[in-house]
């Protein structure tokens, strides 16, 4: 998704440029497609435990103030599997999606899964059960989130799980069991083929292994799914994994 920033001095920027956190989930899909394509890139790194994202100059980038943006020659772009998919059409080689349209597809679904739970259900468990701690804000930090934000869903998000009390216990454990349903769907596919999307790695896989990386430091319990295990193992090896995720944040 392409954006138009009111802070033009992002405009100005020449070559890939990602602002980015250690922690996000998101910004390591980004970092390890830029590595798997050997991109070279400039990196502007926001530091969620000192609210680095929660100011006028990075909202007037990033219209909600998250992670990751790429900011390529000028142009804005955020939603990290957009970002990914960007990456892949203006960079194909190495080609990270297949040819076939039905792969192409089934690929896509898991990119707009990814999207879709992404509040609802790994931020949940993730803040829930291991960060709402580490990023609480106190009053003054709450207000400023609150006039820089325009976005229903993140104010709400936000209200309880780092202004507030904490999300309920009700809510963490609906988001679990949603995780459970998709894990075990990725369990059973793993299961017929090495990858995601057949025995070729993908975009999918990029997608989902940072899911995998943040939930087990949340708590997750992986272990009653042994092909997505082994699927994480088998990443975990991969030289983008170590540059795009491990580099940065060694344990969540």
């Amino acid at each position: 998704m392409i954006v138009e920033p009111t802070n033009k001095s992002a405009t100005e920027l020449k070559g890939l440029h990602l602002f980015h956190a250690d922690m996000s989930n998101c910004s390591m899909r980004v970092r390890m497609v830029l590595a798997e394509k050997n991109l070279p890139w400039t990196s502007h790194h926001l530091d969620l435990r000192k609210k680095e994202a929660v100011t006028p100059e990075y909202f007037g980038i990033h219209p909600k103030g998250l992670v990751p943006t790429l900011v390529h020659d000028g142009v804005v772009h955020i939603e990290s599997n957009d970002i990914i998919q960007y990456l892949d059409e203006r960079f194909p080689d190495p080609p990270l999606q297949q040819s076939a349209p039905e792969a192409r597809a089934k690929i896509h679904e898991w990119l707009q899964s990814a999207t879709e739970n992404h509040v609802k259900a790994v931020k949940t468990v993730i803040y829930g059960r291991k960060i709402s701690k580490v990023l609480k804000k106190d009053e003054a930090e709450a207000a400023k989130y609150r006039a820089l934000q325009r976005d229903p869903e993140l104010l709400a998000f936000h209200s309880q799980a780092t202004d507030g009390d904490g999300l309920p216990e009700a809510t963490i454990q609906a988001a679990e069991q949603r995780l459970h349903g998709l894990f075990g769907h990725a369990d059973e596919e793993l299961g017929r083929h090495r990858w995601l999307v057949g025995d070729r790695f993908s975009l999918a896989d990029i997608s989902w292994v940072p899911l995998h990386f943040t939930l087990t430091g949340a708590g997750f319990p992986f272990e009653r799914y042994p092909h997505v295990a082994a699927w994480a193992d088998a990443i975990r090896e991969r030289p983008s994994f170590q540059e795009g995720v491990l580099r940065w944040c060694a344990k969540f």
